[in-house]
């Protein structure tokens, strides 16, 4: 698991190069795509576990700049599903290995009820990228621990890159636009390979004053709750550590009550200055940090490098680079992914092959 953290610059870097080569967005991948989506206004993803996780990320993507309705389905739930929750939409199926039961259900579900289908899986050949109209691989490259790490980041950049894509393509984004996005995309790499020892020491050190904590609850607005559910995902089933992932704003709503020295806040607390709304999530999410100081509890914190007040705020700070929102998400998760692995490794545990899970699900 820890090989295949330190292996997701290398694995970004592949798959941005497949996608959008110097900065520009490959037609030609992108071609059957176009096929199949083309016209329509409204999308379904359906996932299972990460995969779902970045299905959650990619809807606000798509939202916000293809101007797409999404709905983000559970796989094993879209066949039970009324074929009427949303008109004539594309289907979006994500899964790492391209064979995982449910999804691939899923798929052959939305086949049935006639409506275009594209597969992003880690696996050019898999059964789901052959039988949708359309395929977006992944080139994560293999991964061998049960925790998905290499395989999420990835995904999450080919989300991005299909929402700049469909946003071009519907006019919604000028071409200046999507190759400013790119080149912010771009700096991904080095940044992850910037960082990664400075996050594993960081991480190392606040994971023995994590020791005794029975419960965490991870918080996150907007895309970043996207990032609280997958952090959380990490933990349970690494370190068999009981985890929830939560939209900032619900904390007050009830789950304020297990907050405690045993229950410590994983706050995602990052902000992109040059987005009004971002900063406005990123003011209400300092506020309840400032709540939560005064109410005793202890915090860990990822937040953009220079953000001295979020900082002081949480006993366990963890600093990202400054990039757009968007791109955000794949900086924070890595000390997310470090944080499940270090818990689980003083726990015991074998992270690369935790009880009763398998990489891929293949039986309902």
């Amino acid at each position: 698991m820890l090989r295949e953290i330190y292996e997701q610059p290398e694995a970004l870097a592949r798959t941005m190069e497949h996608y959008a080569p110097k900065g520009v967005l490959n037609a030609d991948a992108f071609a059957p795509v176009a096929e199949a989506l083309r016209g329509r206004q409204r999308v379904v993803i359906a996932a299972s576990g990460s995969s779902r996780h970045a299905g959650l990320a990619g809807e606000i993507m798509l939202e916000d700049y293809a101007g797409l309705a999404v709905d983000v389905e559970y796989s094993s739930e879209y066949m039970y599903r009324s074929t009427h929750t949303l008109h004539d939409p594309g289907v979006v199926a994500i899964s790492q290995s391209g064979e995982t039961a449910d999804t691939l259900a899923a798929l052959r579900e939305a086949k049935a009820r006639g409506l275009a289908t594209v597969a992003i899986t880690n696996n050019a050949g898999s059964t789901m990228a052959r039988e949708a109209d359309a395929s977006l691989p992944t080139l994560a490259g293999k991964e061998t621990a049960i925790p998905a790490t290499k395989s999420f980041t990835t995904q999450l950049i080919v989300l991005y890159v299909l929402a700049l894509y469909l946003a071009r393509l519907g006019g919604r984004m000028t071409s200046h636009a999507v190759g400013a996005h790119c080149e912010q995309m771009e700096q991904l790499p080095r940044l992850l390979e910037e960082n990664l020892e400075r996050w594993e020491g960081d991480v190392a050190a606040m994971a023995d004053g994590l020791r005794r904590a029975q419960t965490f609850l991870y918080l996150g607005r907007a895309i970043h709750y996207a990032i609280a559910r997958e952090g959380a995902l990490k933990l349970k089933e690494s370190a068999y550590v009981q985890a929830e992932g939560l939209p900032v704003g619900e904390l007050k709503h009830g789950p304020n009550a297990l907050v405690s020295p045993r229950a410590p806040l994983v706050v995602l607390a990052t902000r992109d200055r040059n987005d009004p709304d971002s900063m406005l999530r990123y003011e209400r999410t300092l506020q309840l940090m400032r709540d939560m100081h005064e109410q005793g509890a202890e915090m860990v914190c990822i937040h953009v490098q220079g953000d001295e007040e979020a900082a002081k705020l949480s006993r366990w700070p963890v600093a990202v680079p400054a990039v757009d929102e968007f791109l955000l998400p794949v900086l924070e998760v890595v000390p997310l992914q470090l944080l499940a692995y270090f818990v689980a490794v003083q726990r015991g545990v074998n992270v690369d092959a935790p009880r009763n899970l398998v990489k891929a699900v293949v039986r309902e």
